[in-house]
């Protein structure tokens, strides 16, 4: 055990587990820099950990980074339910889906808002990696929550619910990545907008 682990947490204050520890530093540190440019050693060194301490808690970096992209997964989850809490109805669940995703772009980031960090991530990962496919199912989920509030709207209309949950989707994802891009969340307001705009004349 290195002198970092081993050391006193401060005084009524208990130190978060090892795991926990790097899963936060490795979740800095792929936004901010990417998941190839940062290495198994910045990752520890952030944490405080000794690096036996990443291999006694993930098989690999690969492993770490399939716990960061479902970290941030139910990240966004916890924001978007807090939104529904708060909605009005149907309508109010979609604009809550949209919702989610300003708060996460209007999280203090290290080095900005660099748009979708799981999108980010999956772009640097192989086809048919672990990791895309967590994205994907990400993705497919909010895609899903709309379809449902949509179909709650029109609920004789399913393909037309269905089309336009696509439609939605697509925009929320144009959105992310024009402001990830200009890293501040105005495309996200916007959208917002034009989904108002749409659902009012469903």
């Amino acid at each position: 055990m290195s002198k970092t682990d081993a050391a006193a947490p401060e005084p009524g204050r208990r130190r978060r587990p090892a795991r926990e520890r790097l899963l936060a530093a490795a979740s800095r540190r792929f936004y901010a820099d990417g998941v190839a440019a940062t290495g198994i050693d910045t990752i520890t060194a952030e944490a405080g950990v000794a690096k036996m301490s990443l291999y006694n808690n993930f098989s690999s970096k690969a492993d770490l980074v399939i716990a960061y992209l479902d970290a941030r997964h139910e990240e966004w989850l916890g924001l978007y339910r807090q939104r529904l809490a708060e909605a009005e109805g149907a309508r109010g669940g979609v604009l809550a889906v949209f919702d989610a995703y300003a708060d996460h772009a209007a999280l203090a980031y290290e080095h900005g808002f660099r748009g979708c960090g799981l999108l980010n991530a999956a772009a640097e990962l192989p086809a048919g990696d672990e990791g895309r496919l967590v994205v994907r199912r990400h993705k497919e989920e909010v895609e899903s929550l709309l379809a449902e509030h949509v179909e709650d709207l029109l609920p004789d209309q399913p393909e037309r619910a269905r089309a336009v949950a696509e439609h939605l989707a697509f925009l929320l994802e144009g959105a992310m990545a024009r402001a990830g891009l200009e890293g501040a969340g105005t495309r996200l307001e916007h959208a917002r907008t034009i989904a108002a705009d749409l659902l009012d004349r469903l």
